[in-house]
């Protein structure tokens, strides 16, 4: 008895092989397929690839940062789901070649002549004529025409008539086979060139990614691609005056380091600036070290101008700091402490206490990271001007100037600029002893902001994706903030309080008035005070502006707090000037003079002391000298399937070129004995496209042909 079970299953087994293979080889599939790494190319592109884990907790929240690492949104292109769709493409892609590519390959080959006559009459391009000598002698002569122009052509007899049958466009069908075997092609140069081959070697090759820090000569090898490693993607920095042969590979948990077969020294960094600040020019003239024969190679590389040595493209990426030696000075912001000079390299930390005393060993410490030096800052200051503009009478409208604005080029706007380099600025982080950290940026030369009276701009953010918030400390006469600390350290002495006091009920009573004196003197101790600040019932100290404000609201009826305001801030205003003079004076330095200068200079001084109390560190470091070392950021490639991927551009362009301008037609004339020295003509043609070109090429063929016009079929037949 048979065993029809066993068949039973082997027809299931073969049934769903072939479902299978039809859904990979499907059209639908492959859409779907492309549409999948469309919206990752997408989330790719709109999503910074590879930063850090802390910025995306910082830009989205805990819960979708953790989200968007456990999908490996923040490494699409290396992600292992992105590269099974690849992989399924190419599958996909592949089947669907190998399935149709040998009918097409066929179709090349024949040239159908073996078309019934019955057959030409339901065709849409037809018509019919009696034409000149014997069907034999009208066939090889068409024939003939039709070669001359272009056609393939076959003869058939058939009984006492014969068959022509011509063809032309066949490279219709080539293009098809080119289109799809290009993705295939550029998916394989994709996946080759990619992280398929590193990933390869992490999995089957115990190579694993690197997560600590320190030298770079000091990591293990199990962390270190070899230097025949056929194909890697990875970033060189070098600064002035070194070399380095170590690529850094970023991968979304570490890094892997790729050996390179070669060393690259920097002699010279190169950049130019626009106006505007941003880069014009960038490039790095290095020499190449061969670690294996000694040879040097000197190049120059610019960006979209790399260098290739032994198969290494390298490429000018872009810039950073080299390792610049920068001295700053801490100055204390909060009243107390002294200052101090502080020496370090950028990307390097230093440790001391709040009070600048020498290194802290507790809760004291801070930890002062040095981020990055600029030494080119330029910033628009065109806006401030536009505001204070649009203070102008209205009534006097300029016609002409506002039609001339807003017409012309595109990018043209109504905004003015006015682009201006305002000085190197340094950027640090202080971290405390529990590992919380901010971010600063100060500039080293005071800016004129637009009001004429310079001032010291302190930047400072909480988050790397907030802005800066700026502490503006205005500069004295002699170009530096001493004047603005002096005053700061002051206003936390009883006693340098009750002198400027004093000095200022001198300067503004008059001696008839003796009985003034005394209310005046309780209201400007009271003034500054407050202003110096004060502990509240709940414990928390108020100072600045803020406490002036409270006090106000607290005991001045709501009517007079206008007035009362305006007195109690021009009182202050007075005191902190005799303050400000009675300080330069003990420093040795001249009284400031009574003029436009001083004014904004007190006036900006109320409000940045005002605001000091709300920095959030109890100094801050200006820059006072640095040493400026550039360095350059190469991108180092190896990829052998570039040209893979340049051949499937190739094929896809001629793929798609073929497909829409080549019309793949085919003609069929059968002939047929007409009379003595004539034949009856059928004339019928097939085109993959119906159009009107179309229509037109077959009515002129048939001219040429036969002498006869096409016949017309109703829209609804077929060919």
């Amino acid at each position: 008895m048979p065993d029809t079970s066993s068949r039973a299953t082997s027809s299931f087994g073969s049934q769903a092989w072939r479902a299978t293979v039809e859904l990979l080889s499907s059209m639908r599939f492959a859409i779907a397929l492309l549409s999948v790494i469309c919206i990752a190319s997408v989330i790719g592109t709109v999503l910074k690839q590879h930063e850090p884990a802390v910025n995306y907790v910082n830009q989205f929240g805990p819960f979708w940062s953790q989200l968007f690492l456990a999908l490996k949104l923040n490494a699409v292109y290396s992600a292992w789901w992105f590269l099974l769709i690849l992989a399924f493409l190419v599958a996909s892609t592949s089947l669907c070649v190998a399935r149709n590519a040998p009918k097409y390959l066929a179709d090349l080959r024949t040239y159908k002549e073996n078309i019934r006559e019955k057959s030409l009459e339901a065709f849409r391009h037809r018509a019919q004529a009696e034409v000149r000598g014997s069907p034999q002698d009208a066939a090889q002569r068409l024939g003939k025409l039709l070669v001359t122009g272009g056609w393939k052509v076959k003869l058939q007899p058939r009984g006492t008539g014969w068959m022509v049958a011509a063809k032309a466009g066949a490279a219709h069908k080539l293009g098809y086979i080119a289109a799809h075997s290009s993705i295939v092609l550029i998916c394989l140069g994709g996946l080759f060139d990619g992280d398929l081959i590193v990933r390869a070697q992490m999995l089957f090759g115990d190579k694993t990614p690197y997560t600590g820090g320190g030298r770079v000569s000091d990591v293990a090898p199990e962390h270190r691609l070899s230097e025949r490693n056929p194909t890697f993607r990875g970033n060189l920095m070098v600064a002035e005056g070194t070399q380095s042969s170590t690529a850094i590979l970023s991968q979304s948990d570490g890094v892997l380091l790729q050996e390179l077969p070669f060393a690259v020294e920097l002699k010279k960094f190169i950049v130019e600036y626009y106006s505007t600040g941003m880069p014009k020019l960038f490039a790095s003239e290095v020499i190449i070290h061969d670690k294996h024969t000694g040879e040097q190679t000197a190049r120059r590389i610019e960006v979209n101008h790399p260098a290739h040595y032994k198969g290494v493209e390298i490429y000018q990426s872009s810039f950073d700091d080299g390792g610049s030696s920068v001295k700053m000075r801490a100055v204390p912001l909060d009243g107390t402490g002294k200052p101090f000079t502080v020496e370090g390299i950028i990307g390097g930390t230093s440790e001391f206490t709040r009070s600048g005393e020498g290194r802290g060993n507790g809760e004291d410490t801070l930890t002062l990271e040095y981020t990055a030096l600029r030494t080119i800052n330029v910033e628009n200051f065109g806006a401030a001007k536009g505001a204070m503009a649009s203070g102008t009478d209205v009534r006097k409208v300029d016609l002409k100037s506002a039609i001339d604005a807003r017409l012309g080029a595109g990018h043209k706007t109504t905004t003015e600029k006015e682009l201006r380099n305002i000085g190197p600025s340094i950027g640090y982080k202080l971290r405390d002893a529990s590992g919380q950290a901010r971010e600063y940026q100060n500039y080293m030369l005071p800016v004129d902001t637009g009001d004429g009276n310079p001032v010291f701009l302190l930047g400072v953010r909480d988050n790397p994706v907030d802005a800066f918030r700026f502490l503006r400390v205005p500069a004295d006469v002699e170009g530096s903030m001493d004047t603005f600390l002096r005053l700061r350290v002051a206003l936390a002495e009883p006693a340098l309080r009750a002198q400027a006091a004093r000095s200022y009920v001198a300067q503004a009573v008059d001696a008839a008035r003796p009985d003034l004196r005394e209310p005046l003197m309780q209201s400007a101790l009271r003034a500054l005070e407050m202003y110096a600040g004060t502990t509240d019932d709940a414990g928390v100290k108020v100072g600045g502006l803020q406490a002036i404000a409270r006090f106000m609201e607290q005991n001045v009826p709501e009517a007079e707090r206008t007035r009362a305001s305006e007195v109690l801030v021009r009182i202050l205003n007075g005191v902190l000037f005799e303050m400000a003079q009675s300080l330069r004076q003990q420093s040795g330095l001249p009284a400031m003079e009574n003029n436009e200068q001083t004014l904004a200079f007190m006036t900006q001084a109320v409000f940045s002391l005002s605001d000091a109390q709300f920095y959030p560190a109890p100094m801050a470091f200006m820059l006072d000298d640095f040493t400026h070392v550039q360095a350059s950021v190469f991108q180092v490639t190896r990829g052998p399937g570039k040209n893979v991927v340049y051949l499937g551009c190739l094929f896809l362009i001629l793929g798609i070129f073929a497909m829409l301008y080549v019309r793949d037609r085919r003609l069929w004339i059968w002939l047929a004995p007409a009379g003595e020295g004539s034949s009856y003509a059928t004339v019928a043609l097939s085109t993959n496209r119906q159009t009107m070109e179309g229509d037109k090429d077959f009515a002129m063929l048939t001219e040429k042909l036969i002498g006869a016009k096409p016949t017309a079929r109703s829209p609804g037949a077929s060919e």
